[in-house]
C-alpha cells in the first residue's frame, strides 16, 4: 500500500507552493443559497460520489517548506467526507440572518485551515436569509486551483433542474460569420498589428508601474491579508444587458464601468466629509490601479470536468490565470456614461494584448530561475501596489440543483489578497451577484459602496435608454 501511494504522489506546482507560503495563504470562498433546507446527509453522499474522486480533493499538500531542497508533493490519502462537512448550531431566532451570514463567512475566510487534511470544506448553515431558505459556504485552499477551475468543478457536480441527468448549460460563444479570403486576410493582418501594438505599450506601462510606481493614496492601501469583511448583493441581469445593448459593449465592460463609477462616488463622498480643499484637490490627482484576472485555458466543456471526477482523467488543472494592471477612473463625472466609455477603452486595450500571458510567463520564469523567495517578493510587489482586484465569472443560464438542492444564487470571492477591495461578480440565470471583500480599516461601510455601484448601474440604464431614444428620434 505504501509503494502504491508513493507511486501516485504528484509534485506540487510552483504556484501552489507559493500560495501555501506563510503570509500568502489564499482561500476561495463560494456561498451557495438554496430554495429549500439543506440536507447534510445528502451533501455527504453527493461529495462521496463526485468531488473526492478528483485527485486534488483526496490528497494532502506536503509543502516541503522546512526541507532544504523540498519541492512539495500531493500525497493521496483516504478521505472521510464527514470531517469536511460542518453543520454549526445556529439560533433559529437570529435577529439579522443576513448579517450573521456575512460575519460567519468573514470569520471563515480568515481562519487557518488544517493542513493535515485535504484542503477543502463545506459549512451547512440552516439559516433563512433574504435570498435563500438555507446556505452552504464552501472553502477551498487556492493551492488546489484557481477560482475558475474550482467554480467550474463545483458546477460540474450540479444538474439542470428541468433535467436531473443533464449538466448545466452556459452561454455559447458567438461564431464568426464566413468571410471571403481577401477580407479575412486583411482582418487577420489588422488584428496582428493591433495585438503587437497594444502588447508592447500595455506591458511597458505595467512594468514601469511595477518597478517605479505605487498607487498615490497610501491611506487607501491595505495590508497583506487585510480583507476582513465579505458581503454580497443581488441585482437583475436584464438591467446589465440593457446597458450593454444600448452602448454596444460587452457585459464585462458594463460591470467594470459600474464598479469604477461606484468607487469614484464613494471616494468623493469620503473626501467631501473632510471638507478641506486640499483633500478635494488630492482626490482629483488620485492614481489608483486594479488587477483584473484572465483565464488562460482554452475553453473546456463542463463535461470534461465532470469526467475528471467520474473517470480520473488528466484534463488540465491547477492555477492557470493571467492578470493585467488597469488604471482606475476615479473622477467626478457629470455624465455617468463616461465611466462606461473609459471602461470599454481600457478593457479593449487589455483584451487586444498579450499582457495576461506575459505576466503569467514572468511569474513562471521568476520561480524557475530564482526560486520561491523571488516569486513571493515579485507577487507582493505587484499586488501590494494596487488597490483593487476585479473578476467576473459567467454562470449557468438556467436553474440548477446541487445534490438535490435547488440553487437560488452563487456568490464567490477570494480571501488573503493584499488589496483593500476585492470585487467578484457572478451571474446565475437572470441574476448578478456582486461579492465584495474589503479591509474595514480603509472601507468601513462596504454596504454603502455596494449601494453606490448598484445606483450607478441604474443611472447608466436611464442615461443609455435616453441616449438610444434620442438617436431614434434624430
Amino acid at each position: 500500500m505504501e509503494k502504491q501511494v508513493i507511486a501516485e504522489e504528484v509534485p506540487v506546482s510552483p504556484f501552489s507552493r507559493m500560495l501555501s507560503l506563510p503570509g500568502l495563504d489564499c482561500f476561495n470562498i463560494i456561498t451557495l443559497g438554496f430554495k429549500n433546507e439543506a440536507n447534510p446527509s445528502a451533501f455527504v453522499e453527493g461529495l462521496k460520489n463526485t468531488l473526492i474522486n478528483h485527485p486534488r480533493f483526496s490528497s494532502i499538500l506536503v509543502t516541503g517548506h522546512n526541507e532544504p531542497k523540498g519541492k512539495g508533493k500531493w500525497m493521496p490519502t483516504k478521505v472521510k467526507v464527514e470531517e469536511h462537512v460542518f453543520v454549526p448550531d445556529i439560533d433559529p431566532n437570529t435577529e439579522d440572518p443576513d448579517e450573521f451570514l456575512e460575519d460567519y463567512t468573514s470569520t471563515m475566510a480568515l481562519s487557518p485551515m488544517n493542513m493535515s487534511k485535504p484542503l477543502w470544506e463545506f459549512h451547512i448553515l440552516k439559516l433563512k436569509t433574504s435570498h435563500a431558505d438555507s446556505v452552504v459556504v464552501a472553502r477551498f485552499h487556492h493551492s488546489l486551483g484557481d477560482g475558475m477551475s474550482l467554480m467550474s468543478l463545483l458546477l460540474a457536480c450540479t444538474r439542470k433542474l428541468s433535467n436531473p441527468n443533464a449538466l448545466p448549460s452556459f452561454v455559447a460563444p458567438k461564431k464568426c460569420k464566413a468571410k471571403n479570403v481577401c477580407w479575412s486576410f486583411l482582418s487577420w493582418s489588422w488584428f496582428i498589428v493591433r495585438l503587437i501594438f497594444h502588447t508592447f505599450f500595455e506591458v511597458i506601462k505595467s512594468i514601469i508601474f511595477v518597478c517605479c510606481g505605487r498607487d498615490t493614496a497610501t491611506r487607501l492601501m491595505g495590508k497583506p491579508g487585510a480583507t476582513n469583511k465579505f458581503i454580497h448583493q443581488i441585482i437583475c441581469l436584464n438591467d446589465v444587458k440593457m446597458v450593454k445593448n444600448a452602448m454596444n459593449m460587452t457585459i464585462n465592460d458594463v460591470f467594470f464601468g459600474m464598479v469604477q463609477a461606484g468607487l469614484s462616488r464613494y471616494l468623493h463622498q469620503r473626501y467631501e466629509l473632510e471638507k478641506t480643499s486640499k483633500s478635494r484637490k488630492t482626490l482629483d490627482k488620485l492614481c489608483l490601479h486594479g488587477v483584473v484576472f484572465f483565464n488562460l485555458r482554452p475553453n473546456k466543456n463542463i463535461e470534461d470536468l465532470a469526467n475528471m471526477m467520474a473517470k480520473g482523467s488528466k484534463c488540465r488543472w491547477g492555477n492557470s490565470i493571467g492578470y493585467v494592471l488597469i488604471p482606475l477612473w476615479i473622477k467626478s463625472e457629470d455624465n455617468i456614461l463616461e465611466y462606461l466609455r473609459q471602461a470599454k477603452t481600457t478593457m479593449d486595450r487589455k483584451k487586444h494584448s498579450l499582457e495576461p500571458l506575459f505576466f503569467y510567463g514572468l511569474l513562471k520564469l521568476t520561480v524557475e530561475a530564482f526560486g520561491l523567495s523571488a516569486l513571493k517578493a515579485l507577487v507582493q510587489r505587484i499586488f501590494g501596489s494596487t488597490m483593487m482586484v476585479f473578476s467576473n465569472v459567467v454562470g449557468p443560464t438556467e436553474e440548477i440543483s446541487l445534490f438535490g438542492h435547488h440553487i437560488s444564487y452563487i456568490a464567490a470571492n477570494v480571501s488573503g489578497a493584499p488589496q483593500t477591495l476585492n470585487i467578484s461578480i457572478q451571474s446565475y440565470v437572470n441574476k448578478v451577484i456582486i461579492n465584495v471583500g474589503v479591509d474595514l480599516s480603509v472601507i468601513p461601510d462596504p454596504h454603502h459602496l455596494c449601494h453606490l455601484m448598484i445606483e450607478a448601474l441604474h443611472a447608466m440604464k436611464s442615461a443609455a435608454l435616453e441616449r438610444s431614444s434620442g438617436d431614434l428620434e434624430v
